[in-house]
């Protein structure tokens, strides 16, 4: 049978055919569907989703114990462990980070000589590091955690080497060793790769996760991650959950119920040891990066904070022009990231607030035109657990954010995972950022499963502050349907998914305008979705307002 066809259906198929590949284009080869595929943020607001709490799945948030293989040392003194990589501002610059030497703890300790050992990367994209072999040294250090107690236990670090790698290829495969050579202590060779140089054309695929710890559910939580391939692994606070524990290793899901009468709220350390361990399967291999959360604050001798966290991350502070390294900022290919300190002061008088308006101020949208905020307390949040709780970072902060068109900030400490619609100031608003949080990374303090719009669980105002940071911002609703309330009385408009479950984020910037955000459940395979969006930016209708700088900043 002869095929017959007129010109006016060739002309239908070649439009067609033009259409298809234009759309695979804009959408980097995934082509957004219509009704029934994968919504946008064009579509919403969207009406409120809680997911029913899935009673047959609560998880194991037990820690793993100290006898567990995965978190024994993995060779021997003075060998290196716990390697990790970490990124600088850029992308022609990491960081190298491991450790040498045993920790000690009991109530004589003796710190070791971080000059013993010397801090060696030699690096290349040779797989065999036969050739073209370069080498880089950095500094080392050791921390103490020490209480002035009787019979609490103090506890010496390991000796903690960090090398900054510099001159680095874009989006380019690296190997690496590290150690100490002339003594022969080297690790093996690990592969990582440089971020793409920052423009609108180049993204990498990042990993987000919180509030992980060292649980049967963190290591389903990292397992999945792994699966999905992540070129960079976003860790929005809460590592360890070191401070659960009393000094002798007593642990506990709820450290005030259990140790409410001990004089100091005691740490774990070791419990840092056992993380790095476990997380070098990851970590050598996908740079991660760090922001402070509630359970790094670890206080001791002398009023002093935050010494493990300080330690043993590796920060672009100094290239991100911060004095701190409670927070700072980078680029991963056509995205700028802002890693801000919920725990360091933010009030427009702090030297945080300054370097914001500075790092804001360099900003250029031609080149990272992703603008992605993250910190630990989350602004947007339905769950009793936290509600309210950081009224006065966002009271300081968000006029700032929302001006200079941050699109997407990810947030951890509520252990439940959350998606906001686009919000500024408690209202809808097309030009907002999304919030989500994603404090669901498997630790052993469980889920939050309350929410605050339910009968009977609207929080005490008065009980709302964070202890550590002080201050009293949180009020009633001023507008909308909850005006004149401290809580909704179902779930807020701002609220568009929420669920109770364990599990990790993936965000694919697509192009310029366009990124897949997909959340993923611990209890489905790693390839199912339980959440995802396309979030779209709207630059000819969002306009980006410059921050007022003064000379004295």
């Amino acid at each position: 049978m002869a095929f017959k066809i007129d010109l006016q259906t060739l002309i239908s198929i070649g439009y067609c055919y033009i259409i298809i590949i234009f759309v695979g284009f804009v959408f980097g080869g995934e082509i957004v569907k219509g009704d029934g595929g994968i919504p946008t943020t064009l579509d919403g607001p969207f009406t409120p989703v809680t997911v029913p709490l899935d009673q047959s799945f609560r998880g194991n948030a037990v820690d793993l114990p100290s006898d567990d293989p995965r978190v024994q040392p993995p060779v021997n003194e003075p060998e290196p462990e716990q390697i990790s990589v970490s990124l600088s501002s850029n992308y022609d610059s990491v960081w190298i980070s491991w450790i040498t030497g045993e920790f000690q703890i009991g109530s004589n300790i003796k710190p070791l000589n971080p000059d013993s050992v010397a801090s060696v990367v030699e690096y290349g994209k040779d797989k065999y590091l036969k050739k073209h072999t370069q080498k880089a040294e950095g500094y080392s250090l050791i921390y103490n955690q020490l209480y002035p107690f009787e019979g609490l236990q103090n506890y010496t670090s390991g000796i903690i080497h960090h090398v900054q790698l510099t001159g680095l290829s874009p989006d380019t495969a690296y190997y690496f060793r590290c150690g100490d050579p002339s003594i022969g202590a080297m690790s093996d060779v690990f592969r990582f790769k440089t971020m793409p140089v920052s423009s609108r054309k180049n993204y990498p695929k990042i990993g987000i996760v919180s509030d992980l710890g060292l649980t049967y559910n963190s290591t389903s939580t990292v397992s999945h991650l792994m699966q999905n391939n992540p070129d960079l692994m976003i860790l929005v606070g809460d590592a360890t959950y070191a401070n659960l524990y009393l000094t002798d290793g007593t642990g506990s899901d709820c450290y005030s119920c259990s140790f409410a009468n001990t004089p100091i709220h005691e740490t774990y350390q070791p419990r840092w040891d056992y993380w790095g361990r476990y997380m070098q399967r990851l970590t050598s291999k996908v740079p991660i990066m760090a922001i402070q959360g509630n359970h790094e604050i670890e206080a001791q001798v002398d009023g002093i904070t935050f010494a493990s966290y300080n330690a043993r991350f590796a920060f672009p502070s100094v290239e991100s022009g911060s004095k701190s390294t409670m927070y700072y900022s980078f680029n991963a290919g056509g995205v700028h990231f802002l890693m801000l300190g919920g725990y360091s002061a933010y009030d427009k008088s702090s030297e945080q607030f300054k370097w914001l308006q500075r790092d804001l101020a360099k900003v250029d949208r031609s080149v990272t035109p992703w603008l992605v905020g993250v910190w630990h307390p989350p602004w947007y949040n339905s769950y009793v657990s936290h509600y309210k709780e950081a009224e006065c970072m966002r009271a300081a902060m968000e006029e700032m954010l929302y001006n200079a068109g941050v699109d997407i900030i990810f947030n951890g400490h509520v252990h439940a995972y959350e998606r906001s619609n686009r919000v500024y100031n408690y209202t809808l608003d097309p030009c907002g950022p999304v919030h989500i949080t994603v404090g669901d990374g498997g630790n052993r303090e469980k889920m939050a499963v309350k929410h605050a719009d339910e009968p009977g669980n609207c929080p005490e105002p008065s009980s709302t502050p964070d202890s550590f940071m002080g201050g009293f911002c949180a009020s009633n609703f001023t507008s909308g349907p909850a005006a004149g309330n401290f809580c909704w009385d179902r779930q807020p408009e701002y609220s568009a998914y929420r669920e109770s479950s364990f599990g990790h984020g993936i965000l694919e910037v697509k192009n310029e305008t366009h990124a897949l955000w997909t959340w993923h459940r611990n209890q489905d395979m790693y390839n199912v979705a339980g959440d995802q969006i396309f979030i779209v930016r709207e630059p000819h209708r969002c306009h980006v307002k410059h921050p007022v700088m003064h000379w004295d900043q």
